[in-house]
């Protein structure tokens, strides 16, 4: 039954005991508790989505599994080729941007005697290639910095409880897994008949420097062989030796 609150609380024995609050408090848990123990819940994988008498929007686990969106990021996975051998390319791309350093790599490099014509156009290869799981903070910088697609974090899948910490350290053999995957710039993909275009190719972000700087060696500097960068006549930069002004690249900004 509701009362009126005093003005002032150390006047009001009510007040002053918290016992109409505690019983307040003890009535809403027990109503609870009571509803979601002979209401029907409902068993909907979408938690915002459940309705019935029943309150609970714990997931029963693992009786219940929440479906995972497309964009879950599950284990790691190292991408096949065709020929069932890893797309890695020991570049340590994914080992260098790992902010938990979980990610170890030894690289092998493919002889010129030996092996299939396709392994030879790729310097290198991974000779071990190991994830620690726990160390894992599951960011996919290592999905986003591989060049060649070859790991993935698509499997939608936990990391798998072990009995010891060796367990969740992940091998080759245990990573290797999934379809094989292939590219058209692949570069055991690429065709023989392909040409070289006719243009010349230039470096990009640069231009070569048009025309020579004419350039005096300061005074006391006679007889000796200077190298003095310097900006003259629209900015075009040469390095002046004594054998003359010689051409460089200019860098565009």
């Amino acid at each position: 039954m509701a009362y009126k609150v005093s003005k002032d609380p150390r006047t009001d024995i009510r007040e002053r005991t918290y016992v109409p609050n505690l019983l307040r408090g003890l009535g809403i848990t027990a109503k609870h508790f009571l509803r979601n123990l002979f209401g029907t819940r409902d068993t909907n994988t979408q938690v915002v989505d459940r309705t019935g008498t029943s309150l609970m929007t714990t997931v029963a686990y693992p009786e219940e599994k929440p479906i995972y969106p497309e964009g879950y990021r599950g284990l790691h996975r190292l991408v096949p080729r065709e020929d069932g051998k890893p797309r890695c390319v020991a570049c340590y791309m994914c080992a260098t941007i790992c902010p938990a350093q979980c990610i170890y790599i030894e690289a092998g490099e493919y002889g010129e005697d030996g092996g299939d014509a396709e392994d030879r156009v790729i310097e290198k290869y991974p000779t071990q290639f190991v994830i620690d799981e726990l160390r894992c903070i599951v960011c996919g910088l290592c999905v986003d910095a591989c060049p060649k697609d070859a790991i993935r974090m698509d499997t939608y899948m936990h990391t798998p409880p072990e009995y010891t910490r060796q367990n969740f350290v992940y091998d080759i053999p245990k990573l290797l897994k999934g379809a094989p995957v292939s590219h058209p710039s692949d570069p055991w993909n690429k065709r023989e008949s392909s040409a070289e275009p006719h243009h010349v190719h230039k470096e990009a972000h640069t231009r070569i420097g048009e025309g020579l700087v004419e350039l005096k060696l300061p005074h006391g500097d006679h007889g000796h062989d200077k190298a003095l960068p310097a900006t003259a006549h629209g900015g075009h930069q040469a390095v002046v030796t004594q054998q003359g002004p010689i051409q460089v690249t200019k860098f565009i900004k």
